[in-house]
């Protein structure tokens, strides 16, 4: 049975109606074979549109400045029900600081022969030039000086280590 529908699929007149019914459908579809497109056009309401439920017109009357109530009192006048009874207490002012803070900067050192090394140091907006050793604010001492770090001590044995060329704050003690 196989033979026969591949046999009828070979033949020659199966082709030609395939190819006849092909181009009966482009002709039909070339013709408007679909008909006639709907008429579609404005129905006429049969109600009457809705209305909003919220009553819109009359806002503009709700919030205008005639329906508010007129202030009788200053508001910021006490009343009788205004009391100083649960104020705390004034607090006693802060006392005044001891220390202040001051920003240094080590800007490196020079070495002669014969005498200690010379630090460069900028001092809030100063530049100061010292020994190793020396007083540089109140104290604070120089301590060691290297290529990239300078090390500073004061009376209390605390040390600081300023890298080179950046800022650092240290408290010096108002006098």
């Amino acid at each position: 049975m196989l033979p026969l529908i591949v046999q009828t699929l070979r033949s020659r007149w199966f082709a030609v109606a395939v190819h006849l019914g092909l181009w009966f459908l482009l002709f039909l579809a070339a013709s408007s074979f679909s008909g006639k497109s709907a008429s579609y056009r404005d129905a006429v309401a049969l109600t009457s549109p809705a209305q909003s439920p919220a009553p819109v017109t009359k806002l503009d009357r709700l919030f205008s400045p005639g329906n508010w109530p007129a202030i009788r009192t200053n508001t910021n006048m006490p009343t009788l029900f205004f009391t100083k009874h649960f104020t705390p207490p004034a607090a006693p002012p802060p006392p005044a600081p001891t220390t202040r803070k001051v920003e240094i900067t080590y800007r490196g050192f020079y070495d002669t022969e014969g005498s200690s090394r010379h630090v460069f140091v900028k001092l809030a907006d100063d530049f100061v030039l010292k020994p190793v050793g020396a007083h540089i604010t109140t104290n604070w001492f120089i301590g060691p000086a290297a290529f990239d770090s300078l090390s500073l001590t004061n009376l209390a044995g605390q040390s600081t280590l300023l890298p080179l060329n950046s800022k650092k704050e240290i408290e010096v003690p108002i006098p």
